[in-house]
């Protein structure tokens, strides 16, 4: 996947979408009629760089088939990852036109207070009858919000432990006399013996906190709210403080101990959002992964680095691993959109057939890739495709490319097979209470707790300060009024286990 930014990033602006958009009703918004030939512009906010293959792709092959199968033009607005997350609140704050957009699903309950996602029922109702036949009821919950659907969880694929691995160089790996990984001390030993045999390496690309946190935390701790700030324990069903947690400190202080040891590079904190960047470098060790990450980068980093392979592991291999989102990627419609018809009509299409799927991600068969023995078989190995694979993955249509392993695949599709349901996969929290609580403890999470947690500093010598002030923040009626949220939530729902 394409890097995406720090989970520190300050508290985003809280100016209405819908102010900027005049409240305007989207369902009732679309500009012209595909049955009476009239060609409609939906346009698509799209996070990454434009490429002359894109546009050429976009211009003469999709569109044209857009306009004569559904009557649209697809017009993509590109925001660099450097920028999208903020200029998407900008734009959309604006009321600029933007029918379609792409986000985490994380935060979709926060998006909704601030209105930058319209309801979608009724639209997907009138025009997505094609891609519900492939994304399941189960998997379009994660996009409800006080039972209404916000947005599209457009991942639908096993997803248990995700962003829980460590995707590294599995070449480098075996070169310093290793074999696989599965504590946070095989990383160190990992990174030592790299940093003494192998000194054209940089490295680790990233510190990781996720996955740490499953290795250091003896009960599964969800993230259920803003900014990594909350977290839920699977077992107690209670929401705490992550920042009060013994995984917290343990993570820190292997952090620490590893910046102590001239393992991590000071870059890894103060430039964190360019981790994946690192990797593809080709010189860097490992960066933060999910399930079937090594395939996603293998490609760039082969680019500098012919000779790499790429491995995905998870920590603490033996503990529970549970499903905790209904995909980590989520489709949305502002109030601002002039066709949300239009763009759901664009992503019934892609879902309608395998064909259209991975026309949209690879273009025409025969032209970059042709299909073998149901297998994917590119003609330029470095070939990325167009739209991003991970952004409407679907089990439905996934082709693995020719050099997955028969053994990665096996155990792909039987990832999920003993995987235990998040109690928190559909909860949203409604931030609109705490607001002003939240923007504080923000403030204190990237100024203070975000070095701690990285490494960069001391634990001992900043973490009393730095509590005091989560504490003055706001922190402890942030986490009761979470509580609260999933106390209610639970007795209408119940636990899941």
């Amino acid at each position: 996947m394409k890097k995406k930014l720090s989970v520190f990033l300050a508290a985003a602006m809280a100016v209405s979408c819908l102010a900027g958009c005049g409240g305007t009703n989207g369902a009732a918004a679309s500009s012209g009629s595909a049955s009476s030939g009239e060609i409609e512009e939906v346009v698509m906010l799209y996070p990454g760089e434009e490429t002359d293959a894109m546009e050429n792709f976009i211009d003469n092959q999709l569109n044209p088939r857009l306009n004569e199968e559904i009557g649209i033009n697809l017009k993509l607005i590109y925001k660099g990852w450097d920028q999208y997350w903020e200029q998407k609140e900008v734009m959309l704050s604006a009321g600029e036109t933007v029918d379609l957009y792409w986000d985490g699903m994380s935060d979709l309950a926060t998006r909704v207070n601030k209105t930058q996602c319209q309801p979608l029922d009724d639209l997907i109702k009138e025009n997505c009858q094609d891609m519900l036949k492939v994304i399941p009821e189960s998997q379009m919950a994660g996009g409800v919000v006080n039972g209404v659907q916000y947005g599209i969880p457009s991942a639908y694929a096993p997803s248990s432990c995700m962003l829980q691995f460590v995707c590294l160089r599995q070449d480098i790996l075996e070169k310093v006399g290793m074999t696989e990984v599965k504590t946070p001390e095989d990383l160190r030993e990992f990174a030592k013996r790299a940093a003494e045999q192998c000194p054209e390496m940089n490295g680790p690309a990233d510190v990781i906190f996720k996955p740490l946190t499953r290795a250091f935390e003896d009960e599964q701790l969800t993230w259920c709210a803003y900014a990594e700030s909350v977290v839920y324990g699977e077992e107690t069903h209670k929401a705490y403080s992550y920042f009060e947690t013994d995984a917290f400190k343990k993570v820190a202080e292997f952090n620490r101990s590893m910046y102590e040891q001239g393992l991590y590079r000071e870059e890894l904190t103060t430039k964190y959002s360019e981790r994946e960047y690192r990797l593809q470098q080709g010189t860097y060790l490992w960066v933060e992964g999910s399930l079937g990450k090594e395939n996603e980068q293998i490609g760039a980093v082969r680019q500098n680095a012919p000779d790499a392979v790429l491995k995905s592991y998870i920590l603490n291999p033996e503990a529970d691993k549970y499903i905790t989102a209904c995909g980590g990627e989520c489709l949305q419609i502002p109030y601002c959109a002039k066709n949300p018809a239009g763009a759901l009509k664009f992503v019934n299409w892609l879902y309608k057939s395998q064909d259209n799927y991975l026309f949209c991600l690879y273009g025409p068969e025969g032209e970059n890739y042709t299909i073998e023995n149901d297998r994917l078989v590119l003609k330029d190995p470095a070939f990325e495709g167009y739209f991003y694979e991970w952004m409407f993955r679907n089990a439905n249509y996934t082709i693995f490319p020719s050099d997955v392993s028969d053994e990665f695949i096996e155990m792909y599709s039987h990832w999920d097979d003993d995987a235990k349901t998040s109690d928190v996969i559909a909860f949203h929290f409604d931030n609109s209470k705490v607001l002003e609580i939240e923007t504080n403890v923000n403030e204190v999470l990237q100024n203070r707790l975000g070095p701690i947690l990285y490494g960069y500093v001391d634990f001992d010598e900043n973490y009393p300060v730095a509590l005091q002030e989560l504490k003055d923040a706001g922190i402890d009626e942030y986490v009761a009024e979470v509580q609260r949220q999933l106390d209610e939530y639970f007795a209408a729902n119940g636990h899941q286990h």
